[in-house]
């Protein structure tokens, strides 16, 4: 059994699950009641999995994910555990932090609704 020299224990085993935390939940929450109040987002859905954590975002609840907000750890040295995908699984912004992920949606124009 290998132990952490720094703190003289063994390493943590990897978690059985990713999930976002109360942080991330309320950064994505926000851009998501955003676009909600603006009538482009009708529903949405999260999962945690061995590998990655995915909020869903759909336009109706019938159709398939418009979005899909990723978080994986073990890409974090890589590319960035954050990740906005598109339709069609296209790449739309990878962060190393989730707000840097979230800009994606900042640079779409808004009606203005009276």
């Amino acid at each position: 059994m290998s132990t952490d020299i720094a703190s003289g224990s063994a390493p943590s085993p990897r978690p059985s699950q990713v999930f976002f935390d109360r942080h991330e939940l309320d950064q994505i929450l926000r851009v998501y009641g955003r676009m909600v109040a603006a009538g482009e987002w009708r529903d949405y859905a999260i999962g945690g999995g061995r590998d990655a954590a995915v909020f869903a975002i759909f336009r109706r609840t019938s159709e398939a994910p418009a979005y899909r907000i990723e978080k994986r750890p073990e890409l974090a040295r890589k590319q960035g555990a954050f990740a906005v995908i598109g339709t069609g699984d296209v790449v739309l912004r990878r962060g190393q932090e989730l707000a840097q992920a979230l800009k994606v949606f900042d640079s779409r124009k808004f009606k203005v609704i009276e």
